[in-house]
């Protein structure tokens, strides 16, 4: 089997990783797999509100210790680096904007900064009690549906108000830290009105959704609503931090996405297209 792209892929740029996340041995790892071609979509995340920014009414943008801006220059060097050392591999450039709605001029300054190949568009955080914070945060003083429905609720904000990017990142976030003890196991059907309403808005815009790897593997049943909802394409994404996990899973996904109605686009770099 010809596996996808991963087109979400995060190294030593991002403020997230830690001490074995390197961009070269995640290149090395992708040559060893077998993977065409790997994006590297850099964190780009904010610590306060900038020019030209959306901040939603008297919100402040909560506590975000570890956040950092990204080494533009140094990442880019990289890049050519590892273009230079693994002409097999194609390698693009690119960032997973933050709240690119909420945080609009800070992330269009960051895209003038450098040639970007790729651009996720990825939400993270709620306002919670007058704050953008994590959305894993508000399961702690919430009812755990009612937080992801205000999660799909802002991630509709997101695609219908933010240009800004070419594919949508983890579509549900806070399932990772669904209480299930507290709470059972989530289940997709529960929300299934809230999963169609974004994927109609992403897909009369054009853009991909993304399966990502990391998060609980989407179900076939959630890649046809995205399908019987007008999706165009699906992109695949490790979300891998650490080089091991590049193309993680991904012999499932294409299953996955297959069994949904999707197949392999014009080449090995496209995303797949129903």
């Amino acid at each position: 089997m010809t596996l996808p792209s991963d087109n979400h892929v995060h190294t030593e740029f991002s403020w997230d990783t830690g001490p074995d996340a390197s961009m070269v041995n995640t290149c090395r790892r992708a040559v060893e797999i077998g993977l065409p071609a790997v994006s590297f979509t850099e964190h780009v995340d904010f610590t306060d509100w900038g020019d030209h920014d959306h901040p939603p009414v008297d919100a402040q943008v909560g506590t975000r210790k570890r956040v950092l801006p990204v080494d533009v220059d140094g990442y880019l060097a990289s890049i050519e680096r590892c273009r230079h050392e693994f002409p097999e591999l194609r390698i693009l450039s690119g960032i997973e904007a933050g709240e690119p709605h909420l945080f609009a001029g800070s992330v269009a300054a960051v895209l003038r900064s450098g040639t970007f190949d790729r651009v996720l568009g990825s939400l993270h955080s709620i306002v919670h009690d007058g704050k953008l914070v994590y959305a894993n945060h508000v399961f702690r003083s919430w009812p755990a549906a009612e937080v992801v429905r205000a999660y799909f609720a802002e991630l509709l904000r997101l695609v219908e108000g933010s240009n800004m990017f070419e594919v949508l990142a983890h579509c549900d976030y806070p399932r990772r830290y669904w209480p299930a003890a507290r709470e059972g196991e989530y289940r997709e059907a529960d929300f299934e009105e809230e999963y169609r309403t974004v994927f109609r808005a992403l897909a009369s815009s054009d853009r991909p959704l993304e399966i990502n790897t990391s998060s609980p593997l989407a179900s076939v049943s959630l890649m046809r609503w995205w399908y019987e909802e007008g999706g165009g394409a699906v992109s695949f994404g490790s979300d891998a931090h650490v080089p091991v996990r590049v193309g993680d899973k991904f012999d499932v996904a294409v299953d996955v996405v297959e069994a949904a109605g999707f197949r392999p686009g014009r080449d090995e770099y496209d995303f797949w297209r129903r």
